[in-house]
């Protein structure tokens, strides 16, 4: 155990949330300070399974405590980081740097950084007489400052260049501001070593925990690519190394303080790149790769024009000092390509790509067949059905059959068996019928127990499902469901009527409740979440889908392509426009229905008013009947003969003339 420290040593970290200054933080947080120094092989030890991501890690005692900063502006804080830093200004920014022991800058994945890291390194050593205690800085660079450089022995192309020939490196032309922060580097790591030491680390290519720069071959081959593509010709040396080593280069350096300033931090392998991608095809894939033009490359929306950089380098280095000077448990001397199972490991479980394993049996007719690739294509899992089952094991003896007569088994062969591994998970399709079928299906593997925990016997891990649904439907159900199928469909396919009944029949026969395929499963524990299908008639049985895919849980795989992203967006857009059309039209169609119903109710009431003053005018006219007669026999010859009386007299007041006229000849007065 190293010595007990006052406080706890600080190390400050640029980008704890992307790849590399993420991994070097988990590490580095859960090694002992001073553990490099003696002889503590267990503590080194944890500190590898804790970045394998064996167990969750928060900031431990004694070890180094992470500060850092973060790339995505409301990005997650790691829990094995002690603090992000927080601030306004770079000033505010240097008096938290300042207070951490060891600044490690890496300039590797963000080229915005190699401005912020001198900027950082300029201001320690302006305040040089001013710091305290001594700082370390290490700026992580790339062995892309090297891309150009000579090799060590013109006449053996194949000798490597190591740390000693640091001065006659070259850089790729899109690499030559990160050799100008190297050189400043060194050049500010000589003036008082005892306040401020730097350290340049050339790191080789990155790979393992999730990858990195090897990430585009992983994920195509994770989605069953029938080939992965070689940039070039395949044929360059890339100078690579685990991520896990890399931050124990780091820690060897923060821990002992080395007199070397420049370090080449890169494993024992000499892999080519068509050695690499090969590798990844056996493990997740078929086994094949192609060639692809470097301008072919660059035009590819699959690679950006920095990782293609990085993938053609052709560059042999050998980290002589690290390996002979620090204390590393290696996670990878030996390289990407002898320990891809490990690294295939890690790739699956950094990135949650566990395999979804299941089967859907039932019926004739029952639609397993819809729902399963309903399910596949949302988990993107293999659809298997049992006559390609039966097909692909008629080809396995075939290739037997073949390597026999040749007694060799070819490359091709091979990889198509290790494609048959199934990595990303499958649903098996009405399969097996049998117990016996699943017996076979299912043997054990030499590597499987003999004997299950619950007594159930031995079978192959790898290929039996995890979970089971089974579908239930009557005869009645099932023949009525057939029936109403349209001709076309029905046509050349077992449910016809006679082929149909046959196939129940069969399914019956073989399903009974003492012995049944189902049977078999729940000996191994795995029982069945049974689904009545006559609950859900529609043709694609989306209710029933939704269930099961509740019963199965999230897709443990990568999430939609950024074409499949464009094709819900615009299917999503183009089921938006007809909606708004829909709602538009019918909101026109109740609007004109109003319009009618209302101009319908206006003729309505002014044909009812029309009807309504016809009918009083009529009223009127004969309740005034009477009146008018008497009025025309007893008044008007009257009222006529005192008018013509009142114009011959004229006198002054003639209402009152005509009045007094009136009254003196009334009939009905004496």
């Amino acid at each position: 155990m190293a010595a007990e420290a006052t406080k706890p040593v600080r190390i400050f970290v640029n980008h704890v949330d992307e790849y590399q200054g993420y991994h070097i933080s988990k590490y580095l947080s859960q090694c002992a300070v001073g553990a490099t120094l003696e002889d503590n092989e267990e503590e080194e030890e944890e500190a590898g399974s804790v970045l394998s991501g064996d167990f969750p890690v928060k900031p431990k005692e004694g070890c180094y405590e992470i500060h850092g900063t973060l790339k995505k502006t409301g990005a997650k804080q790691p829990e094995f980081v002690k603090e992000i830093l927080s601030y306004d200004t770079r000033e505010q920014m240097y008096e938290h740097l300042v207070e951490c022991d060891v600044i490690v800058y890496d300039i590797t994945q963000d080229p915005d950084q190699i401005e912020e890291a001198m900027w950082a390194l300029t201001e320690l050593h302006q305040d040089i007489e001013k710091l305290e205690s001594q700082k370390v800085f290490i700026l992580l660079s790339t062995v892309m400052t090297w891309a150009k450089s000579k090799p060590a022995d013109e006449e053996d192309l194949e000798s490597p260049l190591t740390e000693e020939d640091y001065r006659k490196r070259k850089p790729h032309q899109n690499y030559k501001e990160h050799l100008a922060a190297e050189k400043a580097a060194v050049k500010y790591g000589k003036t008082k070593k005892s306040r401020l030491t730097t350290y340049i680390v050339a790191s080789g290519l990155t790979y393992g925990c999730g990858e990195n720069i090897f990430h585009s071959f992983f994920k195509a081959a994770w989605h069953n690519a029938f080939t992965l593509p070689v940039y070039g010709n395949g044929q360059n040396v890339l100078p690579m190394i685990h991520i896990r080593d890399l931050a124990a280069v780091l820690q060897n350096i923060a821990d002992s303080k080395p007199k070397v300033k420049y370090l080449v931090a890169v494993d024992d392998s000499q892999n080519m790149l068509d050695e690499v991608v090969k590798a990844v095809s056996v493990g997740l894939c078929t086994g094949k790769i192609r060639t692809v033009t470097k301008e072919e490359a660059a035009l590819s929306k699959d690679i950006d024009q920095a990782t293609l950089d990085q993938l053609m380098l052709s560059l042999r280095l050998d980290a002589i000092y690290v390996k002979e000077n620090f204390k590393i448990n290696w996670a990878c001397e030996t390289g990407i390509v002898e320990n891809i199972d490990q690294i295939i490991k890690e790739y699956k479980k950094e990135r949650g790509l566990q395999p979804i394993k299941a089967c859907i049996l039932g019926p004739p007719a029952s639609g397993k067949s819809v729902i399963v690739k309903q399910l596949c294509d949302f988990y993107k899992l293999h659809h298997i059905r049992a006559k390609d089952v039966i097909t692909e094991a008629i080809a396995n003896l075939q290739r037997s059959a073949a390597r026999a007569d040749a007694e060799e088994e070819d490359d091709d062969g091979k990889a198509a068996e290790d494609a048959e591994t199934l990595e990303q998970g499958f649903i098996l399709d009405g399969f097996p019928k049998t117990k016996q079928q699943a017996e076979d299906l299912f043997a054990p593997d030499e590597d499987d127990e003999e004997e299950g925990e619950d007594g159930g016997g031995p079978f192959n891990k790898r290929l039996m499902p995890d979970q089971l649904f089974v579908l239930e439907a009557g005869d009645d159900f099932l023949k009525r469901r057939v029936m109403q199928l349209p001709e076309a469909v029905v046509a050349g396919t077992h449910n016809t009527e006679e082929g149909l009944l046959r196939r129940l029949s069969e399914y019956r026969a073989i399903n009974t409740e003492d012995d049944s395929v189902v049977m078999y499963f729940d000996e191994k524990e795995i029982h069945p979440d049974v689904f009545d299908v006559s609950k859900d008639d529609s043709t694609m049985h989306a209710a029933l889908v939704e269930r099961i895919k509740k019963a199965i849980g999230k897709p443990r795989n990568y999430g939609l392509t950024p074409e499949e992203q464009e094709e819900i967006r615009r299917r999503e857009e183009t089921e938006r426009l007809e909606n708004e059309k829909r709602e538009r039209d019918e909101r026109e169609r109740r609007e004109r229905q109003e319009a009618d119903e209302r101009k319908r109710r206006q003729e309505e009431w002014a044909a009812r008013l029309e009807e309504v003053k016809r009918e009083e005018h009529e009223l009127l006219e004969i309740r005034s009947e009477p009146l008018r007669n008497y009025l025309m026999k007893h008044v008007m010859p009257n009222l006529t003969k005192g008018l013509m009386e009142c114009a011959k007299v004229r006198p002054d007041d003639a209402i009152d003339y005509l009045a007094e006229y009136l009254f003196r000849n009334n009939p009905q007065v004496d």
